[in-house]
């Protein structure tokens, strides 16, 4: 498949959907995308089981607090400077990049470099949407090392991390990010062919342009764009399970950036004002309570978007006065394995509910 101006657009709206109110907004991401399909022409994207067991594949993407990404742009050499150490390290050319995240601009980060390399883009991901701790890929959930990384700064500041250990790699270079103005390109998980088959998250790129070109298309026809969105989920075969969980207005908000993470809560109140949805989030939309019961919770996915055009509205883009639908998804299925919920389940983000998958918590009957 060629990635080109139309799948890159589709890609921005599928992989915003996916970010779950996080991975930072992917139009600056889409805006490099563009420029550089005009220059080089359209970017290849393959399958997994296309890769030689001995490539070299190398996912990358953003870390910071989303907040920081809107005022402080990047200066679009990042990722290709980061790649070409990476290469060094190496002794040998990368022979694909991929997204560490499908979420958000995460999802559209490895385009840009891959097309300045003229190397393919992997149809896989490392978290199945976007998460905010690098620890949390399924690359660490299943015993993989992030190193040796690459972390690079707008200012051209490029640091090599090795470290015993995943934990101590994000705390590493979420401090270098924070020190480097609050967000920062790494490239990190470097794997071989073999270990991508085996654990990466296949099949979400084409997902989220699937995902995207629904909502397009239902807008042109003039049809509902969440229900072929909802559709275009369920379909995708990662995402099985999809509805709305609310409708209403945001009527109180709080948000800080802290410690490189944009952390806060928005309250969304009916139009009717008898029902009241309440969401958490750390970069991205944790749990969302509806009078006080909890509808759905990490990793399932929680994307807070315009009722109007069905664009998804990412955590540092939320304002009071908005007008919003909340749609809800269930994660991937490697996310729901017991040994992934010990990383990226309620409680690995402090919270003392239970995971209870989406679909059971709104008695949906898409089963």
């Amino acid at each position: 498949m060629l990635i080109d101006r139309t799948a890159l657009a589709d890609l921005a709206l599928g992989a915003a959907f996916l970010g779950s109110g996080g991975g930072g907004d992917p139009y600056y991401g889409q805006l490099l995308g563009e420029a550089e399909l005009a220059r080089r022409g359209a970017v290849e994207l393959i399958a997994l089981d296309t890769l030689a067991d001995d490539a070299l594949v190398v996912p990358c993407g953003w870390i910071g607090a989303p907040t920081v990404s809107v005022e402080k742009l990047p200066s679009g050499r990042e990722a290709v400077a980061g790649l070409r150490r990476l290469e060094q390290i190496f002794g040998r050319p990368i022979d694909a990049v991929m997204p560490i995240e499908i979420g958000g601009g995460n999802g559209l980060a490895p385009l840009f470099a891959a097309a300045q390399l003229d190397v393919p883009v992997v149809d896989c991901d490392g978290m199945g949407r976007a998460f905010p701790e690098s620890q949390m890929a399924i690359f660490n959930i299943r015993g993989l090392s992030s190193c040796p990384s690459v972390l690079t700064a707008a200012c051209g500041a490029l640091t090599v991390i090795e470290t015993d250990d995943n934990l101590t790699h994000e705390r590493v270079a979420r401090a270098l990010s924070v020190a480097l103005g609050g967000i920062a390109h790494m490239v990190e998980y470097p794997l071989t062919g073999r270990q991508a088959k085996d654990h990466a998250i296949g099949g979400s790129l084409s997902a989220a342009i699937a995902i995207g070109a629904a909502i397009r298309e239902a807008r042109e026809r003039g049809d509902d764009p969440f229900a072929a969105l909802c559709s275009a989920l369920r379909r995708s075969g990662l995402y099985p399970h999809a509805g709305l969980l609310f409708d209403g207005k945001i009527v109180d908000l709080e948000r800080e950036t802290r410690g490189g993470f944009s952390i806060g809560r928005v309250a969304i109140e009916s139009f009717n004002g008898q029902s009241r949805m309440d969401l958490e989030f750390q970069n991205e939309n944790l749990i969302a309570r509806r009078d006080g019961a909890v509808v759905a919770l990490v990793p399932d996915l929680i994307t807070v978007m315009d009722r109007e055009t069905a664009d998804s509205i990412t955590t540092e883009r939320l304002k009071y006065g908005q007008r919003v639908k909340v749609v809800g998804s269930a994660a991937p299925p490697m996310l729901r394995e017991a040994r992934a919920l010990a990383f990226v389940g309620p409680a690995a983000f402090g919270f003392t509910e239970t995971y209870r998958p989406i679909e059971q918590l709104n008695a949906w009957d898409d089963l």
